[in-house]
């Protein structure tokens, strides 16, 4: 991560020459994020069971908060007056965080209801409430009522300090109706509009917030094309794909990419909200998406499941690995072979097994450090492929 950058700007240095992969950089005031890059999510100002030691050791980039949970605890205000995210959590580098449309709906829905019906009803889809200004919802954690609209999802953000915000959007669950699915795009783009006037009123930093426009459109590749020429007629910064890995194929997720990238503007950065598994990775790369971020490698490190180099197993489980099963229990071997993370050169599979079995916290922690190393250094060797003109040949090498 290159320091000492001012304000926010994007460059393409390299394209690959069979497909729309390309590698650049994004300039933001707390550093240059060379593109592709992997984004680690940390929902609450912190990866989990990783310090921002560990993250800067492991040569991560840009870290991604989470607008709702951090709304809700400790409160945008709190963040703020410790000085923004990046501070609070004691971060040196640049940060991403969402709009929180996301969370209202898949979290909003699950709220226990511990206080007074929301609208004297007390059916679960009564805890979110959608109109054409805004969401009312439940905290998932008190059940307290929150109100969440364009311009507050924005001045949320803004309170937060993140050098990238996203527009507030509705993301259509999966399945949806056809009908639905348009409802909540038409929302969207009403949304984004309001977005842009709401981040022009005030500023909370002495840096500048880059603010990404939010492609919808579920599954349906009218209404993906329709969003992507919308969005991308607008000011925004930078673009954003949503409402993928939510339920769908991964042949539906690149039929969206495939659709919806071409009509995206070549000179801004462009996000592709929540993937992180290796197949995923290379078809977004090879798609011209330059960056992505993902629960995945710290989810799957408290699982137990551990990527892994080498394919091993059928083609849905090929690049990672059950630690936890007893056939690991003797291996004297890596995590991952030819892998050079801190926890590969230091301990073996049996080691980790032993730690999952017994369960101490330790197995999360060495198991989450190995998975996001893996991704970022994934990641890391796309982009010089990319530069070197070698992608496709990289490629090859591991979907044979």
């Amino acid at each position: 991560m290159i320091k000492n950058a001012k304000d926010f700007g994007f460059e393409i240095i390299a394209k690959d020459k069979k497909s729309k992969a390309r590698a650049g950089k994004i300039t933001t005031a707390h550093g240059i994020i060379e593109t592709p890059s992997f984004v680690p999510v940390g929902t609450k100002a912190s990866v989990r069971s990783l310090s921002p030691q560990d993250l800067k050791n492991l040569q991560v980039q840009i870290i991604f908060g989470n607008t709702y949970h951090l709304h809700l605890q400790p409160g945008e205000d709190t963040v703020k007056d410790f000085g923004g995210l990046a501070k609070f959590m004691n971060w040196d580098g640049p940060t991403i965080t969402d709009s929180g449309g996301f969370q209202v709906f898949s979290l909003g829905k699950k709220t226990v209801k511990m206080i007074e019906d929301f609208e004297d009803d007390e059916s679960e889809e009564s805890l979110v409430k959608i109109t054409e200004d805004g969401v009312e919802f439940r905290s998932h954690i008190d059940g307290s009522k929150h109100m969440f609209t364009p311009e507050i999802s924005v001045e949320i953000q803004r309170k937060l300090g993140a050098d990238l915000i996203l527009a507030f959007d509705e993301c259509a669950p999966h399945p949806s109706t056809y009908e639905y699915t348009k409802e909540a795009m038409d929302r969207t783009h009403n949304w984004a509009i309001r977005s842009l006037a709401a981040s022009k009123l005030k500023q909370h930093h002495p840096w500048q917030q880059a603010l990404y426009g939010i492609v919808q459109g579920g599954i349906y590749k009218d209404l993906r094309e329709e969003s992507a020429k919308f969005i991308s007629k607008l000011n925004f910064d930078g673009m954003a794909i949503g409402g993928v890995s939510v339920g769908e194929s991964k042949k539906e997720m690149v039929d969206v990419l495939n659709w919806t990238v071409p009509l995206l503007p070549e000179d801004k950065p462009r996000h592709l909200l929540g993937i992180g598994e290796v197949d995923d990775i290379f078809a977004a790369v090879e798609n011209g998406i330059d960056t992505f971020d993902c629960v995945i490698p710290t989810r799957f490190g408290r699982y137990g499941i551990i990527f892994s180099g080498i394919p091993e197993g059928n083609i849905k489980t090929k690049f990672r690995i059950d630690i936890k099963k007893s056939i690991f229990a003797k291996d004297k071997g890596p995590l991952s072979r030819n892998c050079n993370c801190y926890v590969c050169k230091n301990f073996t599979r049996g080691y980790i097994n032993h730690l999952f079995k017994a369960q101490e916290l330790s197995a999360y922690r060495l198991a989450s450090y190995h998975n996001v190393y893996f991704l970022i250094n994934l990641v890391s060797k796309i982009r010089e492929a990319i530069i070197d003109g070698n992608f496709q040949k990289m490629k090859q090498e591991w979907f044979v």
